[in-house]
């Protein structure tokens, strides 16, 4: 029974360390999507700040204002 008890072992080891990879390897996925999301929504803050910035200079350019 030993021989049998010894591949039940590396079996229920092997599954584990399979069940911890896959886990591990969803959280890194998980978290560069985060990442990524993160990245992008600064982007999108600093052009419409950009943007902001450019359309406020074309008005006081038009109003005349001496900055």
């Amino acid at each position: 029974m030993g021989f049998l008890d010894d591949a039940k072992d590396a079996a229920e080891t092997a599954g584990r360390k399979i069940k911890e990879a896959y886990e591990d390897t969803a959280d890194r996925i998980g978290d560069k999507v985060d990442e990524v999301k993160a990245d992008h929504e600064v982007k999108k803050a600093e052009a419409e700040r950009e943007s902001v910035k450019k359309k406020n200079e074309v008005n006081a350019e038009l109003r005349g204002d001496n900055d």
